[in-house]
Order: C-alpha cells, then structure tokens, then sequence
C-alpha cells in the first residue's frame, strides 16, 4: 500500500495550482514573455526560456498562444490595454479642459517612465514594421477609448476658449506619447552624450514639467 511507502507518496505529484486556475496560468506566461520579448526582441526570445520561468512547457504555452507570433501578439495587446484602462478610469471629465490635458501628459510621461518594457515592446513592433498589430484588431479597438478621451477634453476646451490652437486630437496624442517616448527609448544614448542622468528624481521632475509646459503653451496660444 502507498501509504506505507514514502518513495511511492512521494512520485504522486499534488493537484497543479496551474490546472486549476488557467488564467493565472496563462497571466503568469504573458509576464514572463513580456520580459523575454523586451530584453531579446521577437527573433532572439525563446519560448523554451519562457516556459522555464514559468515552470510550464512550450506545448502549454502554444496551447494557449498556438504559436511564438501569437504570443508575441498577446503580449502587445496586453501592453496597450494597460496604459489605456488607466486612461479611461482617470475621469478626466470631472476636471476643466487645461487640469485635464495637463494630468493627462503627466500620466502618460509617468507611464512610460515607469514602463521602460511597454517602450521597447513598441519599439520592436516598429523594427516589424508594425506587422503584427496589423492582424491584430482588438489593438485598435484597445487605443480608441485614448483618442476619445483627449477629443473630449479638446471640444470643451474650445468651448470654454481657453484652447486656442485647433489640431486634431490623434496628432495631439502623438506629440505626447512622442515626448514621453523618447525621453524612455533615447535615454541610453542621450543621456552619454549629453551628460544628463535620467533617473535623478530632479531631473525627472523637471523634464515631466517641461513636457506639461509645452502642451498646454502649444494649445492654450494661437497658432
């Protein structure tokens, strides 16, 4: 009887937690593939290292993902629907147009600064070519609730006239997501060059002002 057999007890593996709860299972490879994807990109990532971390196996994770490009995929997916769930809860609405912009410049500086993975994530995608977001519909759908949020925050602004410059709401957001951006992907290079320490919280504190600064100067003075 086993019961009696310490060796046998002990080749009886216990109920897999992962077995039982599937989604923490596949959360718990996204995340490590999200690290795998930044540091080594989508050619040098290996999925065998994933699963290692993950204490999974490659036919799990392709279970999942049926494949590295769908993994990759997913893990963009996840990356864009972060920065914009937050987005959407901040209830920019309740707050006057210029509050509103400026918090959320100073949300999206934070972001990134906070997320240098999700920067090198899009950066990568965009060494693609953007190839896989092309198949990818639900990304558009994930970014939209963005621009949306930055139209209302335009429309009352012009209504109230305190916004002087007319531009559309996407190349609004793109010159934020742009000044934030670089600040993250150029920092390594930058930073030698010019002899600037990025993490120094002063430093910090005054590029995230500037950034703010130059937003609401560029939409609260006629062009």
């Amino acid at each position: 009887m086993t019961k009696d057999n310490p060796a046998a007890q002990a080749e009886t593996p216990a109920p897999s937690t992962r077995t039982r709860d599937p989604e923490r299972t596949r959360q718990d490879i996204l995340n490590a593939a999200a690290d795998e994807f930044a540091k080594y990109g989508l050619s040098g990532a290996r999925v065998d290292a994933i699963a290692a971390r993950t204490s999974t196996t490659k036919r799990m994770i392709y279970y999942y993902f049926e494949s590295k490009e769908g993994l990759y995929t997913a893990v963009l997916e996840r990356a864009y629907a972060g920065i914009r769930e937050i987005e959407s809860g901040m209830k920019l609405d309740k707050l006057d147009p210029e509050t509103a912009l400026r918090r959320l410049v100073e949300f999206n500086f934070d972001y990134h600064d906070a997320h240098p993975e999700f920067v090198r994530l899009v950066m990568i995608e965009n060494i693609h070519n953007g190839a896989h977001i092309q198949d990818a519909p639900d990304l558009r759908r994930t970014n939209s609730p963005a621009i949306e949020v930055l139209s209302d925050i335009l429309q009352r602004g012009y209504k109230a006239g305190v916004f002087k410059r007319q531009i559309e709401a996407r190349e609004l957001h793109m010159m934020i997501s742009a000044l934030s951006f670089y600040r993250v992907s150029n920092r390594a290079t930058f930073g030698t060059l010019f002899s600037i320490d990025f993490g120094a919280p002063q430093t910090r504190e005054r590029h995230r002002r500037h950034i703010a600064d130059s937003i609401l100067l560029l939409m609260t003075n006629p062009g």
